[in-house]
């Protein structure tokens, strides 16, 4: 997955190459010539143009050695950040197509967690790591190379042993790659807590629970920790390993070049070549040790990122999605049943039948748990049902694009969701060409106009994390402004004004009532008194509709929905209301 990334920039890759390989054959360099200083300019005999060209030539592949690797780190350290940005696009492209339903079994806390660790450990990889095991890796092969040309039979001794380095490698890394994705997901549950938390953190507050939260932080602290020293020992022991093997075997080399300069097998300037590169390469190749285990830890988050760029939205246009006809706001669920993923035991709508009228508005009323808010996730397709159709405007949604279905519908959610940003944007989340004139017009219709006014910044100030900057009422009627920007055919009212206040409510009722003309709607009440107007009211209970009709004949039919309105009202409270 990387690689394929990292293949769209060519150029980039071709400047890196090299540069690395610059690098390397100027590292490989320096010993060759201190072989010739050591042979040339060393002695009595040595003439000064000689030592001066020898002395010349070596500063020249430093200096050589020092720009190649400031080309080689921008542009490496420019691809990892180049990479990651495309990753965590092509992740989040990749999020945003996925229906609901994944995030039920999937916490977005944890998810959001993977696309910081873990893209910042494919960003020190790709920028660094990689890099670094390259240049150790041909640095170490051409100096063996050279070995050969300098002593073949010394060198022959250090191939053999190659074998006795490798096989150490291979079997950590297997335990190491383990040990570090369970690491990476360790990372990312102290993330997801720490979210979750801070979240709800007049809640923890509220009901003291300061100690119990820090405990379960604690420990999932001390296990992360725990992993983490498992990781740290296999690399630490693979490092010790393959260090002691690396420069036993240079140590053992040497001892025998320091035989053979002594009965004039080879001469001084030879020798101190061999030691010289034999210490880059083994310093190359012990470079590689550390680095196999930031690859591997890098390789674990690259196939947790994987698993959120291949997983498959359930929820997808069709091959040849039908064109929708003119929009007239027609619904119809036709014997619908389903059951949430998450919740398969459970029937969220058992062969449910409902067909709304244009500009018809309909109240779904019923307790908690009897398929309300099921209506409109169907509504908007974000699951299918198991049994049955849902049309809109008399095509059935599984034939639709779902972008094109989302497009006839405004949600007015029983909360208002806000984003951190400005008042405008917003606002204009519903209608995002929407010019300053419209998105006042909007405001003004949904009561939201006079405190808008009265923000610092007018539409550019900023709102805060989830609107923290408004109350609750001011929150609910920018998301009816927001609606009303939309200027869809058809109207979804989740329990728009349940946490309002007398004077709150009555302002967002006012700016619903004309949101509602000319619309088809479809409300979520479970209080009866804002629904007392529907044209037709349907009461809910497990999963099926148990009466249906307007609120006076329902109120004397005895059933449900006299009962639920027993509960709310007495007759005083009736009168006064009509």
């Amino acid at each position: 997955m990387i690689w394929q990334l990292t293949l769209a920039y060519p150029k980039q890759i071709a400047i890196a190459v090299l540069a690395l390989l610059t690098t390397s054959s100027a590292t490989i360099a320096i010993p060759a010539r201190f072989k010739a200083i050591i042979d040339q300019a060393f002695g009595p005999n040595a003439a000064v143009e000689t030592i001066n060209h020898a002395f010349y030539y070596l500063l020249m592949i430093v200096i050589v050695l020092g720009l190649a690797t400031a080309v080689r780190f921008y542009f490496v350290s420019w691809l990892g950040e180049r990479v990651v940005g495309d990753l965590r696009l092509r992740v989040q492209d990749n999020l945003l197509r996925l229906a609901p339903s994944f995030f039920e079994a999937n916490s977005p806390k944890e998810i959001s967690s993977r696309m910081t660790s873990d893209t910042a450990i494919i960003e020190t990889v790709v920028g660094t790591t990689v890099s670094v095991a390259l240049r150790n890796l041909i640095t170490g092969v051409g100096g063996v190379i050279y070995l050969f040309f300098l002593a073949p039979m010394l060198t022959l001794g250090l191939v053999v042993g190659i074998p006795l380095v490798v096989l150490p490698i291979v079997w950590f890394g297997r335990r190491l790659r383990n040990v570090s994705r369970t690491s990476q997901d360790r990372v990312a549950g102290i993330g997801a807590i720490t979210a979750e938390v801070l979240g709800a953190i007049r809640v923890v507050q509220a009901f003291n629970q300061e100690g119990r939260e820090r405990a379960r932080f604690a420990d999932e602290v001390e296990r992360t920790f725990a992993t983490a020293k498992r990781r740290i020992t296999i690399r630490a022991a693979m490092t010790a390993t393959i260090m002691v093997l690396v420069f036993g075997a240079l140590v053992l080399l040497m001892w025998r070049g320091a035989l053979a300069v002594a009965t004039g097998e080879i001469g001084g300037g030879t020798i101190a070549a061999f030691v010289l590169t034999g210490g880059l390469v083994a310093g190359a190749f012990g470079s590689l040790t550390e680095v196999y285990g930031d690859l591997l830890r890098g390789a674990g988050a690259a196939s947790r990122l994987n698993e959120l760029l291949n997983e498959k939205p359930t929820i997808a246009p069709p091959a040849r999605p039908m064109v929708l006809p003119e929009p007239r706001g027609q619904l119809a669920f036709e014997r619908v049943s389903f059951r949430y993923p998450s919740r398969p035991e459970f029937a969220a709508l058992v062969d449910f039948s409902l067909a709304v009228e244009p500009g018809e508005t309909v109240a779904i009323v019923g307790p908690s748990g009897a398929g309300k808010s099921t209506i409109f996730q169907l509504a908007e397709r974000f699951y299918d049902p198991h049994q049955g159709t849902v049309k809109l405007d008399g095509v059935p949604l599984i034939s639709a694009d779902p972008a094109d279905i989302r497009r006839r519908m405004a949600l007015v959610p029983q909360e208002g969701v806000l984003f951190a940003a400005s008042a405008r944007d917003n606002l204009r989340y519903g209608h995002w060409e929407a010019s300053d004139e419209a998105i006042w017009d909007a405001a003004r219709a949904a009561n939201a106009e006079g405190f808008l006014r009265e923000l610092p910044e007018g539409l550019d100030t900023f709102l805060g994390e989830d609107g923290a900057r408004l109350s609750g009422g001011q929150r609910q009627r920018i998301a009816i402004a927001r609606a009303l920007l939309r200027d869809a055919p058809i109207l979804l009212l989740d329990e728009a004004t349940s946490a309002l206040d007398a004077e709150s409510e009555r302002l967002v009722q006012d700016a619903l009532d004309r949101l509602m003309a000319s619309r088809t709607t479809l409300v979520i009440a479970h209080r009866l008194s804002t629904v007392r107007q529907a044209d037709r009211i349907v009461v809910m209970d497990k999963g099926r509709i148990v009466e249906q009709g307007t609120h006076e004949e329902l109120s004397g039919a005895g059933g449900l929905y006299a009962r639920l309105a027993s509960l709310q009202f007495d007759e005083r409270q009736f009168s006064s209301v009509e």
